[in-house]
């Protein structure tokens, strides 16, 4: 899974979202370093939407304009949680790599 799709997953695990919060909040969740442009997210919206893993939860009009609250499903939050746990299994065998190196060096033997 591609890192903007994680971050728009995660953002939607709080609750619906329209697509200025998730520009706003992928860009806080990510510390800053991922900024979505609208295209971007609108694309990822609809090709995540065709895979069933959000939904549009509802529309209203502001200010004259249409605001999409975008949902994630059952099916998304499994996607969500199996990415999570893969991600995890990497930080954790890379983890155990450094330490594995910090022994060798420590020993003298790198």
């Amino acid at each position: 899974m591609r890192e903007p799709t994680f971050l728009i997953l995660s953002v939607l695990a709080q609750g619906a979202s329209h697509g200025y919060a998730l520009l706003t909040e992928t860009k806080k969740l990510s510390a800053g370093r991922v900024t979505l442009q609208p295209g971007t997210l609108y694309t990822a919206l609809e090709r995540l939407k065709e895979e069933g893993l959000v939904i549009v939860a509802r529309e209203e009009i502001v200010d004259s304009r249409l605001r999409r609250y975008y949902e994630l499903t059952d099916l998304g939050a499994d996607e969500l949680g199996g990415e999570i746990a893969r991600l995890e299994a990497n930080a954790s065998a890379g983890r155990a790599s450094l330490r594995i190196r910090s022994a060798q060096l420590a020993g003298g033997l790198a």
